[in-house]
C-alpha cells in the first residue's frame, strides 16, 4: 500500500493510502505501484489518478515534481 500526500502551496488536496497512482510525466504518464523504486520525477499538466480503497480519485495539476521512496510518493504541485 503507498502513502500518498498531494500538496499545492496552499492546501493539501490528498493525504492518506493507494494501491496505485498515475501521474503525467513531462516525456508521458507513468504508473506508481507498491514497492516502486525510489524516483524524483518532474510533472507535466495533466490528471492524477489514484486509486484509493477500490475508488477512483483524479486531480488536475497544471505541473509540479514527485517524490517516490519507501512507498511513500509525495507531489508537489
Amino acid at each position: 500500500m503507498l502513502t500518498i500526500k498531494i500538496i499545492t502551496p496552499d492546501e493539501t488536496l490528498f493525504e492518506g493510502q493507494a494501491e496505485t497512482v498515475f501521474l503525467p510525466g513531462t516525456k508521458g504518464r507513468f504508473q506508481i505501484l507498491d514497492n516502486h523504486a525510489p524516483l524524483v520525477s518532474n510533472l507535466a499538466k495533466g490528471e492524477i489518478k489514484l486509486t484509493s480503497s477500490g475508488e477512483d480519485k483524479t486531480f488536475d495539476i497544471s505541473g509540479g515534481v514527485v517524490e517516490v521512496l519507501k512507498n511513500q510518493v509525495v507531489v508537489l504541485v
